[in-house]
């Protein structure tokens, strides 16, 4: 059996810098008042030594666990399938990790999944929540409310409108969705379709009115529902087919059902962008410029919006424990671009 060294202490930092175990607590607990000539000392002792703070006796200095939920309202087989949630998920962490937080993932496959949540949130085991992919019909916004959690959401959320106590992160979807078709109608496409997201999201909603915004008067048979996934689009597209044989674009609500779009489309013998033209959105490059062929999309910077999301967090926190930040704006729009490659 190995000794095992004993773990330093605060008064062995505080011996080895010599300065107070006071002066010691409040550099590592992040405290002000201390020279910095002090702070590298001390610091310096810290590295020196090895020191790790003792996360339960920081907690009751600075009434913050370090720790921040990401709750993302899917099961775990679309969260791991779905490039767009590991983009987000990485600005998140990137943000999290730069301010010595940590990330604990939550994910939600049912009403069960909800409630445990909400316990989870209202337990007092994170300083706040990052929420994102909500559907209408969500019970977990009610949820963290009652749990009295600071929280900001990825996308608008649907039952926010008016309300300033609601911070979210969203993309320009509407104004997105309008220049893809617009870039469509300009190619001279006249038969211009639209699959949809699921529709229980505001940004499927959103890119649905930015196709309406263009495509007005377009005969509701080239709206079909889709569900932002592979599969999806697949089954959009053959029914599309069906409907209209002679569209000859397609604007998709994202990239993936997009990718399964063109897979149905080259089943049938139509040429991309010859016979049809095609558009996805979010710009996920491992999809985007892997599709046969490479597919024109509108951008919107997925992990930036995580990091965005988490900043914000953090600066709602500080701002409650005294250390500066302040109030986060009720809802921050980030610009979409439109990124032009084959397929349209």
């Amino acid at each position: 059996m190995t000794d095992t060294a004993p773990r330093p202490t605060l008064e062995a930092v505080a011996a080895r810098a010599g300065v107070s175990r006071a002066t010691v607590s409040r550099v590592v607990n992040g405290g002000d008042g201390v020279r910095e000539p002090l702070v590298e000392r001390v610091r310096r002792a810290v590295d020196e030594l090895g020191y790790v703070p003792n996360q339960a006796a920081r907690s009751l200095v600075t009434r913050r666990h370090g720790a921040v939920a990401v709750v993302v309202a899917e099961p775990e087989t679309r969260v791991f399938a779905d490039p767009f949630f590991a983009l987000q998920l990485r600005g998140i962490s990137k943000e999290l990790t730069a301010h010595d937080n940590q990330l604990v993932l939550l994910l939600t496959e049912g009403r069960d999944d909800h409630a445990r949540v909400g316990r989870y949130l209202a337990g007092g085991h994170v300083d706040g929540a990052l929420v994102f992919s909500l559907h209408l019909d969500d019970p977990l916004p009610g949820l963290i409310q009652r749990a009295g959690v600071p929280t900001v959401f990825g996308g608008r959320p649907g039952w926010s409108e008016g309300s300033r106590d609601v911070v979210y992160v969203d993309s320009d979807n509407r104004g997105g969705a309008r220049e893809a078709v617009r870039h469509l109608v300009d190619l001279g496409r006249t038969r211009v379709a639209h699959i949809t997201g699921a529709l229980d999201q505001t940004s499927a909603a959103d890119r649905l009115e930015g196709y309406r915004d263009v495509m007005g008067d377009a005969a509701p048979e080239l709206v079909v529902r889709g569900d932002f996934t592979p599969a999806g689009g697949e089954r959009a597209m053959r029914e599309l087919l069906d409907r209209c044989p002679d569209v000859d674009a397609v604007f998709a609500a994202n990239d993936l059902t997009a990718s399964g779009a063109l897979r149905v489309l080259r089943e049938h013998g139509r040429r991309v962008p010859e016979d049809v033209a095609v558009i996805g959105f979010d710009d996920m490059l491992p999809v985007a410029e892997q599709t046969d062929p490479p597919l024109t999309t509108v951008r919107q910077d997925i992990e930036e919006m995580g990091r965005l999301m988490a900043r914000l967090l953090l600066r709602d926190l500080d701002g409650r424990s005294g250390r500066g930040g302040g109030d986060a704006p009720a809802g921050v729009v980030l610009p979409t671009t439109l990124v032009r490659r084959a397929s349209a």
